[in-house]
C-alpha cells in the first residue's frame, strides 16, 4: 500500500486491511496487539482504491478515541476528496437532530417547535438543573445526602444520561434503583427525590427548546430511528463503517450498529477483550460482543506489540486471581499474549513500603529523577497513576518533581473551573472591572490574583500590596495607585512589582470607564494584552494559556445558550456565570486537552484517564498500591451504574456479594489494561 501509515503490519494485520470491500468483519484481541492500527490502515485502504472520504464513517465511543484516525486523515497527499466522518454516538445524535429538527420537534414535546433547538453542555446543562433544584434543596430534598452540589446535579443528570444509553423511560429510573436496595428506607426517599429532579429538569428541556445529552439520544433512537426515510438518509450517506473500542459504547450504540450493518458495503468492527473501562458511563462490552455474530468474517490478533513477557504475565496473574477463569463471559476469553509460565512476573514489578504518604511520594520523584537524568528516559515514558487525582497530591508530587528538574503535567478530567487558580485569577480581575456585578472580591482572592498575574511577585509581598491598594467602598472595588503608598513600601515592593500593577490597574481602570463587553471577550481582551505580555504572569505559561482558552470556550456557550433568558431577567450574565463557577460546576472534557501528548513530561493522571488515551509508555508509578479506592466503587448516592445497567435483571436485590465481585472484576481488569 503505497499510503501506509505503519510499513510493518504483520500479515495478519495485512490480510484485515486488505480485505474484499464488501463484507462485514469483527475484530478482536487484548489492548496493544494491532487492532486500532488495522482500523487506520483499513481506512487508508478504502480511500486510496476509490472510496470517497465523505462515504466513511468512523465510529468511536469518546471522541478522544478517535485521535488516530483523525491524524491519518491530516496526513498530507493521503487522497483528494471529501473528509470522512469521526464521530461517537452523542454526535451522530447531536447531527441527525438538529438536520431534522422540524421534524422531531412537535412529536417530542417541545412547547416551541417552530423555533430553533438550543444544545446544551455538561456545564449549561448543570447550570440550569442547579437552578431547578437549588429552591428543592431549601424544602428539604436531599436532607441525608452529604456531597458538594455539583456532584448532585451531575449525579442527577448521569441518571438521565443512563436511561437514555441503556433504552429505558426517565419516569423509571426512581423505581429501578429503589427497587435494588435494602438498606435504610431513608435512601428510598433520596431516589424519589433525585427522580422528582430528573422529571423537573425534562419538562423544563421540553418547555424551553433545549437539549441536553440524554434527550439528544433519546430523541434519535425514539423519533429519528425507526423511520425508515431516515434510515434510507443514512444509507445513501454512509457506505462503510470503522467502529473502534466498541466495548466502550453503551447498549444503544450496539443497538444502532445491529440494524444499521445491513446498509454499510463493508464494516470493520473492533472489539478489546478484558476492557470496558467506561462501565460507569454507560459502556457495556458483554453486549458488544453480540455483534459478533451479526459479521460474516471473525479476525483475532493476540500477539502484543507493547507488553513485555515479564509485564504480560504480571498483568495476567493479577487478573487471574481476582477473576476466575470460570466464571468470565464469552466476551472476556482468558489472555493468550503469552503464557505466564514462561515469564516471571515479579522480574516487571518493583514494589516499595513506605510509613508514610510524603515518604512515598519522595521514593516515587527519586525514582523517576533517576530514571530521567541517568537512564535517560524521555519523561513523556513516564507515568505516575492513582485511582483519584486530589488536589494535594497532584501539588505535592508536581513541587517535588519540578524541583527536581524533572518536567510534569496533570490532568483530571473532573476538575472542577474554580480549582485552577488562573481561572480564580481571571475571574476576579473581571469581578473588579464590572462593579454593575455587585460582586466585592475577598482581600486574599486579590492577593492571590496578584501572585498570578505579576511575574516576579512572592506571596508576602502580594499579600502585602494587597492590603495597601485594595479598598471596598460602599459595597464597590476600588483599586489605589502606586504612586500613593508611602516610599518606605514602595521600595518594599520593588518599583518593577508596583510598574507592573499599575498597568494591570489602570487596564482594569479603562475598561471600568468604557462600554462593557461579553464577557469572554472581556477575558480574551484581558489575556492577550496584559497577562500573557512579558512581566506578568500567564507570560510563556502554556497550562495557564490553556485554561484560558478552556474558560473563554466555556463562557462563550455558556452566554449561547443563557443571555436571551437572563437578558431578559435582568441578570447580568458574567455575575451568574461567576456563581456558578464558584458553585463548583465541573468543566467539560476539552478534547484538546485529553488528546495532547505530553512527550516532554510525566504524565500525572487518574488511572481510568490514562486508559483512555489508549498510549503505551515505558514506566509506569502506582500510587497507595494498598488504597481500597484502586478497586471500590465511588460513593454515588443518588445513582448506581450496575442496577441502571441492562444486564441488571429488573426488581434483583444488589447485595454485598455483587459490591464484592464487581469490585474484583473491576480491578481485574484495570490491573490487565494497565499492564497491557
Amino acid at each position: 500500500m503505497t499510503g501506509q501509515l505503519f510499513p510493518t503490519l504483520t500479515p495478519a494485520q495485512l490480510e484485515l486491511v486488505q480485505a474484499p470491500l464488501a463484507g462485514h468483519t469483527f475484530l478482536e484481541g487484548p489492548a496493544g496487539c494491532g487492532k486500532t492500527t488495522v482500523g487506520v490502515e483499513r481506512l487508508v485502504h478504502l480511500l486510496e482504491n476509490g472510496v470517497p472520504g465523505e462515504s466513511i464513517l468512523v465510529f468511536v465511543p469518546q471522541r478522544a478515541l478517535g485521535a488516530p484516525y483523525y491524524e491519518a486523515l491530516r496526513t498530507p497527499g493521503l487522497v483528494a476528496g471529501g473528509m470522512s466522518d469521526v464521530l461517537t454516538i452523542g454526535g451522530l445524535a447531536r447531527r441527525m437532530v438538529e438536520l431534522f429538527w422540524p421534524l422531531v420537534a412537535g412529536p417530542a414535546g417541545f412547547a416551541k417547535p417552530d423555533l430553533p433547538p438550543t444544545f446544551l453542555t455538561l456545564e449549561t446543562a448543570q447550570y440550569y438543573m442547579a437552578h431547578l433544584v437549588r429552591p428543592l434543596l431549601e424544602q428539604g430534598y436531599f436532607d441525608t445526602v452529604v456531597i458538594e452540589r455539583n456532584r448532585l446535579y451531575s449525579q442527577i443528570l448521569d441518571n438521565l444520561n443512563k436511561a437514555a444509553m441503556v433504552g429505558f423511560s426517565h419516569t423509571a429510573i426512581g423505581e429501578r434503583l429503589k427497587s435494588a436496595w435494602v438498606g435504610e428506607l431513608a435512601q428510598l426517599r433520596v431516589y424519589e427525590n433525585a427522580q422528582d429532579c430528573a422529571n423537573l429538569f425534562r419538562s423544563y428541556c421540553l418547555e424551553h427548546n433545549l437539549l441536553d445529552f440524554s434527550l439528544q439520544i433519546e430523541i434519535f433512537n425514539r423519533l429519528l430511528w425507526p423511520q425508515r426515510w431516515f434510515q434510507a438518509h443514512l444509507a445513501a450517506r454512509y457506505r462503510h463503517l470503522i467502529a473502534d473500542n466498541l466495548e466502550e459504547n453503551p447498549p444503544v450504540a450496539h443497538d444502532l450498529l445491529r440494524k444499521w450493518l445491513a446498509d454499510f458495503d463493508s464494516a470493520l468492527l473492533i472489539f478489546d477483550n478484558d476492557a470496558g473501562y467506561r462501565f460507569f458511563l454507560g459502556a457495556d462490552p458483554d453486549d458488544a460482543f453480540t455483534l459478533r455474530e451479526a459479521c460474516q468474517r471473525q479476525g483475532i490478533l493476540d500477539k502484543t506489540f507493547v507488553s513485555p513477557p515479564e509485564v504480560a504475565a504480571l498483568g495476567q496473574s493479577i487478573d487471574h486471581q481476582l477473576r476466575p477463569i470460570e466464571s468470565r463471559p464469552q466476551s472476556e476469553p482468558v489472555a493468550q499474549v503469552e503464557d505466564p509460565t514462561l515469564a516471571d512476573p515479579s522480574l516487571a514489578l518493583e514494589f516499595t513500603f513506605t510509613r508514610y504518604y510524603p515518604e512515598m511520594l519522595d521514593w516515587v520523584a527519586d525514582q523517576i529523577q533517576r530514571l530521567v537524568n541517568e537512564q535517560g528516559t524521555p519523561p513523556g515514558e513516564i507515568v505516575v497513576l492513582a485511582p483519584f487525582l486530589s488536589d494535594a497530591l497532584r501539588f505535592s508530587l508536581t513541587y517535588r518533581l519540578e524541583t527536581r528538574g524533572v518536567p510534569v503535567r496533570a490532568y483530571r478530567p473532573s476538575r472542577a473551573l474554580r480549582d485552577e487558580p488562573a481561572t480564580r485569577c481571571l475571574l476576579t480581575l473581571a469581578a473588579l472591572a464590572h462593579p454593575d456585578w455587585g460582586v466585592s472580591p475577598p482581600p486574599s482572592d486579590f492577593a492571590n490574583t496578584l501572585l498570578q498575574s505579576i511575574a516576579g511577585l512572592d506571596l508576602v509581598r502580594a499579600r502585602l500590596l494587597a492590603e495597601i491598594v485594595y479598598r471596598n467602598q460602599s459595597g464597590e472595588p476600588v483599586l489605589s495607585p502606586f504612586e500613593r503608598i508611602t516610599p518606605e513600601m514602595q521600595e518594599r515592593i520593588t518599583f518593577s512589582i508596583g510598574e507592573r500593577y499599575e498597568i494591570l490597574r489602570r487596564w482594569v481602570q479603562d475598561y471600568t470607564e468604557s462600554q462593557p463587553e461579553a464577557l469572554d471577550h472581556f477575558l480574551a481582551r484581558l489575556f492577550g494584552e496584559v497577562l500573557s505580555q512579558p512581566g506578568f504572569g500567564f507570560h510563556a505559561d502554556f497550562k495557564a494559556g490553556e485554561v484560558t482558552a478552556n474558560l473563554i470556550e466555556s463562557v462563550q456557550k455558556f452566554r449561547w445558550v443563557a443571555a436571551e433568558p437572563l437578558e431578559s431577567a435582568g441578570i447580568p450574565l458574567g455575575r451568574e456565570y461567576l456563581e456558578m463557577v464558584q458553585d463548583g460546576v465541573i468543566a467539560a472534557a476539552y478534547v484538546e486537552s485529553m488528546q495532547e501528548q505530553p512527550e516532554q513530561a510525566v504524565f500525572l493522571a487518574p488511572a481510568y484517564t490514562f486508559l483512555m488515551q489508549n498510549r503505551p509508555v515505558e514506566y509506569q508509578f502506582w500510587l497507595d498500591a494498598g488504597n481500597r479506592s484502586w478497586f471500590e466503587r465511588i460513593d454515588q448516592p443518588l445513582t448506581h451504574p450496575y442496577v441502571l445497567s441492562r444486564r441488571w435483571p429488573r426488581r434483583a436485590i444488589w447485595t454485598q456479594t455483587n459490591e464484592d465481585e464487581t469490585s474484583r472484576d473491576t480491578l481485574g481488569r484495570l490491573a490487565l489494561g494497565l499492564a497491557r
